[in-house]
């Protein structure tokens, strides 16, 4: 048998297996024409998202900088989903996964230059005034990414931990999620306008993300994998890297671009959003970590501040 009649042979079985007829389908690719590189990348689509909303140049250095940054939390999310849904992840598999993941966070934490250095702050501090009340705080995948890799009680803010466990409804965890303080005034806790369109928009998501990756998250596959496979030295150091690269290193490198404008002395120093955004973000304050059991003691207590 030719090579060309084995790849015949291997195509009736494929569409046999589904019950279509190969004929039609070869029949089909006499009509089909060659792939391109812009149409399967879909570069023209691609080039036109996006649309300024002032005649500020360097705005289009900002749009297009977060664009990138929501490719790589979808980049990220397709590999977290492979682990989750893997009913025994190998050692090997999970670690690769995890060095994937923590490169792509790497990427986006050096990336903070081509922002914090890449746009005049008198530009930005004129368009940011057209983005309120939009902030990076409403990246619904970067929740996603978070609700993926953690239990839920390690995103709950620290004052409402106590009250709640496993069995709380998802509802009443979701209302003491660590950032929904950053969207709340804080005498009154009546919610802002930027959080409540971002509930809008997506708490039912969240909601049914949250319930499916309750037993699947990153932790809770580690946890499953045998006590010799959780000992695994390139897994334990990366599962840390992870931790340690998406809650401080990289939110560290956010916060650093943020100064630089945000306190430039050009505005109010404020938040688009209105958020009380150095308690947001940096991480001595909320403390956010994914895998505390993998650290000690002494690095639990000095978390985010050696940085």
């Amino acid at each position: 048998m030719t090579e060309t009649q084995n790849l015949l042979e291997q195509l009736k079985q494929k569409f046999d297996a589904i019950d279509q007829n190969t004929d039609t389908h070869l029949e089909g690719l006499l009509w089909s024409k060659p792939i391109t590189y812009w149409d399967y990348i879909q570069t023209d689509a691609l080039l036109n998202l996006q649309t300024q909303r002032t005649i500020l140049p360097d705005e289009m250095v900002f749009i297009m900088y977060h664009q990138v940054n929501e490719l790589l939390f979808k980049m990220i999310l397709w590999e977290i989903k492979q682990v989750c849904h893997t009913a025994e992840p190998s050692p090997e598999f999970f670690t690769e996964k995890l060095r994937r993941i923590s490169r792509y966070f790497d990427m986006l934490t050096t990336s903070f230059d081509i922002m914090g250095d890449g746009m005049e702050v008198a530009q930005y501090m004129k368009f940011r005034n057209t983005l309120t009340p939009a902030s990076g705080f409403q990246s619904a995948q970067y929740r996603l990414i978070e609700f993926a890799s953690t239990d839920l009680i390690n995103l709950i803010d620290y004052r409402f931990r106590a009250t709640i466990d496993r069995n709380t409804p998802y509802t009443h965890a979701f209302e003491h999620l660590y950032w929904q303080a950053a969207g709340k005034d804080h005498a009154t806790g009546k919610k802002s306008y930027l959080i409540l369109e971002f509930e809008r928009k997506y708490k039912d998501h969240f909601l049914n993300f949250m319930e499916e990756y309750n037993t699947i998250n990153l932790w809770r596959k580690f946890k499953e994998l045998p006590l010799e496979s959780q000992q695994n030295a390139n897994l334990v150091a990366a599962m840390r890297h992870y931790d340690k690269t998406v809650n401080i290193t990289w939110v560290m490198g956010h916060y650093n671009a943020a100064v630089k404008y945000i306190e430039s002395g050009q505005g109010n120093g404020e938040a688009t959003g209105g958020s009380d955004w150095k308690k947001y973000m940096l991480p001595k304050y909320q403390r956010r970590i994914f895998f505390p059991e993998l650290w000690s003691e002494e690095e639990l207590k000095t978390w985010g501040e050696n940085v």
